[in-house]
């Protein structure tokens, strides 16, 4: 059970999803600018693929009755390559040599692999006996005009690309990338390439929610940089709202120290908060709400603390904006603990860890013996995060445990 006034990380998920309904609006683009972007509408192939039956080898076509011996030949009479067939039907004892891609004409009914082809002049024979079928594509194996190729939802990788390419779409229909305004807050930040102060340091969470937030779907806008006072939060929201920022993120100031004001300005300027602690470490301090038709999602400031609520809270938020249906997805997998581990209290652990194989193939999560939140230089050497479930009992080297990739964002 979570502690007292903190939610449990699963419970803090569905109550961000169940909040966030799939942006409305919809863009048409062109193929060549739809990576990453998620589909709005079902899309149906407006022709069959393969149009007709193709040559899945080079070779010869022929009949499979012509070759019924090692010692029977046919005779080469044309030839059929890609975009350039053969004219007419192929008759009995007859043969054409093919290409990988040709149409295949009528009277052939089976491919002779060319290593497998005898050849005596224009008398062709065959070393292995041939079947009927074999090595040619059947017209509209892969799909067929007017059948749902792509569903609304599906997020458009190289391989969804080329499906919409093949089923002749030059462009396609994506939801609007839900807008994500990005606010860092704190006296203590100045902007990359600025001196900072005798008690300054130099801001960097938004340089990778940002990331994150591109890679998943989003458009990212930069707020800057507010400094600790009602004005300057205020300000800033303003200008979220005058964007139409789907979701504000903040980054900082989400506790309840006397310069931890975010939450103080967010109330004021009416927002609906949902919650504000989770049970998990990093990141136990965490805004969520509305002001409006305006996610809330106030992360904490550590560094790792907001990339990794930005990868458990945010990134699935964006999705389900996006349209996707399986924005909630788990997208953890197992793997084996690489050093003891001692029993986890009651807050869910995110471990920065280095990945390995064993001898067995098995994944290997080893975490870093430094594990402040603080720590980027940490993190930027992890390959994931170990995850211990709140109460988990003390554990060896070897047993079983679950992980989250952070090559690709987690997802």
């Amino acid at each position: 059970m979570a502690p007292k006034n903190l939610l449990p990380v699963a419970d803090a998920l569905a109550k961000i999803l169940a909040g966030a309904s799939p942006i409305a609006d919809i863009e048409t683009v062109p193929l060549n600018a739809a990576f990453g972007r998620t589909l709005a509408r079902d899309l149906v192939s407006t022709r069959t693929q393969p149009p007709f039956d193709v040559s899945a080898m080079d070779g010869y076509g022929l009949r499979a009755a012509d070759l019924t011996a090692p010692e029977k030949r046919v005779l080469l009479v044309g030839e059929s390559a890609a975009g350039r067939g053969f004219s007419g039907a192929v008759k009995a004892g007859e043969c054409i040599r093919i290409f990988t891609g040709a149409p295949v004409p009528a009277g052939v009914d089976t491919v002779l692999i060319q290593e497998d082809a005898i050849v005596e002049g224009a008398m062709i024979g065959a070393r292995e006996s041939v079947r009927a079928g074999q090595h040619i594509r059947i017209a509209g194996v892969d799909f067929r005009e007017g059948e749902v190729g792509l569903k609304a939802g599906a997020r458009l990788g190289p391989a969804e690309l080329a499906l919409a390419a093949a089923m002749n779409h030059a462009t396609v229909p994506v939801a609007r990338k839900p807008r994500v305004a990005i606010l860092a807050t704190g006296d203590e930040l100045v902007a990359p390439g600025q001196t900072p102060g005798p008690d300054q340091i130099v801001c960097s969470n938004p340089f990778a929610v940002a990331a994150y937030v591109e890679g998943a779907g989003g458009e990212a806008i930069d707020l800057g940089i507010a400094g600790d006072e009602f004005s300057a939060l205020e300000r800033a929201i303003a200008n979220a709202r005058e964007l139409k920022a789907d979701i504000l993120v903040t980054l900082g100031g989400a506790s309840v120290g006397d310069h931890d004001l975010v939450q103080s300005a967010l109330t004021k300027e009416g927002m609906e908060l949902g919650f504000w602690r989770i049970a998990m470490r990093p990141g136990k301090p965490l805004i969520h709400g509305r002001l409006g038709d305006m996610h809330i999602m106030g992360l904490p400031g550590n560094p790792v603390s907001s990339i990794v609520c930005t990868l458990i809270f945010l990134i699935p938020l964006v999705r389900k904006l996006c349209g996707d249906l399986n924005a909630g997805a788990d997208h953890t997998q197992p793997a084996i603990l690489g050093a003891d581990m001692k029993a986890n209290d009651q807050r869910q652990d995110f471990l920065r860890a280095t990945l390995s194989s064993d001898a067995e193939g098995r994944v290997v999560a080893t975490p870093h013996a430094l594990q402040d939140s603080s720590l980027l230089s940490v993190f930027s050497r992890s390959q994931a995060l170990l995850i211990r479930p709140p109460h988990a009992p003390a554990a060896k080297a070897g047993e079983g445990c679950r992980i989250l990739r952070l090559s690709s964002g987690g997802f």
